[in-house]
């Protein structure tokens, strides 16, 4: 009865698609005119596709933005190791996470923009690129996407499998819990980043057997490929910070920068030559807090101009993308944006830590709240969660007036973030080969690999 119930749901899910195919078309253009999509390859976003497929058979892996996608890669080596008899693809959403992630896929893996969820774009899709597999990454549930794939034979596994509260307490509306039920029902393989997660599922009635456990690939994410041109620009940076104290604010949303800003002026009454470093989640947004506080006279230095840190300079903006991993390496401190403000959910600090870095973040952590918790666990000291400006100017003052606590503080965070990354892509790997590839594409073409 649930089951069919589902296929009812679908049936009017994929119909409404049908019909709202010209607004999502219109709203796909306006988003073109805005920048918020490739100018050039956006009609993959509709399904049609821009490189030819090759012959054999395809695992198509897809996540939503850059973090999720730099997550995958780990994953993509692994399978290119070990099954090289597979052709890959790989799909973003974002514009953001293709001008960072083209350039660090493995040399051979395809990439395109995922199509929209409308039956035209999936059917087009898939009837182009016929995947054998489908690995999703943390939140990808979409009702033509799988329950599409489903109907052509695809297997489906979840990586790194996550459910905001808000849309575990949306699909819980019972008369969503059969459309729900029927697509995890299609996986193969769900592995959850957290207990708390996999009960979700569970509760959403994804069939036990299917769940397993590996680690958070956020752990695990790889240091990506510079350029020497772009290297040249980080080690100038640090030149130009050498004799100055630093702290980073990274991953700011908007409002966010008005915290941020206030707890520096707080912090330059004991530390005048202090820089404080802000790396915005979008790039215009640094742009827009630089103009503003130009506008009041200050001091700012902008990265996208090429602009120098100079003795009365205090802020600098990174108005840039793909190089916060190579930042977090010139300064000791680093608070983890869109954390501190209600409706944010927080972002990784697991490369914060990775550098050595002091992490602090907001009390506004839902998505890495597992994160956060396991870091903790190992270390209490690994991970400062503060609750609001005043704790955080208190946070910094601590860690930028001793050095011995400074220290502490980012040795726990390194050895926290090393020793929970450890087994990660191998667990994750065994997983996928075991409960998946091997029933997809068959024990003998894995022998044969060996």
């Amino acid at each position: 009865m649930a089951a069919t119930k589902g296929k009812i749901l679908y049936k009017v899910y994929r119909a409404l698609s049908y019909g709202l195919s010209p607004f999502l078309y219109l709203h796909l253009r306006w988003r073109v005119l805005r920048g918020l999509e490739h100018p050039l390859r956006w009609p993959e976003r509709l399904g049609r596709p821009s490189h030819a497929r090759p012959p054999g058979p395809l695992l198509w892996f897809h996540a939503v933005s850059l973090g999720e996608s730099l997550a995958t890669i780990p994953i993509i080596k692994q399978c290119i190791l070990r099954r090289p008899d597979l052709n890959i693809l790989m799909t973003t959403t974002t514009y953001s996470a293709f001008q960072v992630v083209r350039n660090c896929l493995p040399t051979g893996v395809i990439y395109q923009f995922a199509p929209l969820d409308t039956a035209a774009a999936i059917d087009t899709f898939i009837a182009h690129w016929k995947p054998k597999v489908i690995i999703l990454m943390e939140s990808e549930l979409w009702p033509n996407l799988i329950l599409g794939a489903s109907q052509h034979g695809i297997t489906m596994a979840l990586l790194n499998a996550r459910m905001s509260a808000t849309s575990f307490k949306h699909w819980s509306i019972p008369v969503f819990i059969p459309l729900i039920s029927l697509m995890l029902s299609k996986f193969s393989l769900i592995l959850p980043l957290s207990n708390l997660q996999a009960i979700r599922f569970q509760l959403l009635q994804a069939p036990p057997p299917i769940i397993s456990f590996a680690g958070d690939l956020k752990f695990a994410v790889e240091d990506i490929g510079m350029s020497v041109a772009e290297i040249k620009k980080v080690e100038d940076l640090r030149a130009q910070l050498a004799q100055r104290q630093v702290w980073m604010a990274s991953s700011i949303h908007r409002g966010e920068e008005e915290v941020i800003l206030e707890v520096h002026k707080m912090l330059l009454e004991a530390h005048p030559s202090l820089v404080t470093i802000i790396v915005p989640r979008h790039p215009l947004h640094g742009k827009e807090i630089a103009l503003e506080m130009q506008k009041e006279g200050q001091n700012v230095a902008l990265r996208s101009q090429g602009e120098n840190i100079t003795s009365g300079t205090n802020v600098y903006v990174v108005d840039t993308l793909g190089e916060l991993r190579y930042l977090y390496g010139i300064t000791s401190i680093a608070v983890v944006g869109g954390s501190f403000l209600p409706g944010l959910a927080g972002h990784n600090i697991s490369e914060a830590a990775a550098a050595g870095c002091a992490v602090l973040t907001g009390p506004y952590i839902a998505h890495f709240s597992s994160m956060v918790a396991k870091m903790q666990q190992f270390n209490p000291m690994s991970v400062l969660q503060v609750h609001g400006k005043l704790d955080l100017a208190e946070a910094l003052r601590n860690l930028l007036g001793d050095d011995k606590v400074l220290e502490a503080h980012r040795l726990a965070a390194k050895h926290a973030q090393q020793a929970l990354a450890c087994g990660i892509i191998v667990g994750t790997w065994n997983s996928l080969d075991s409960n998946v590839l091997r029933s997809a594409f068959g024990v003998d073409d894995i022998h044969k690999c060996r």
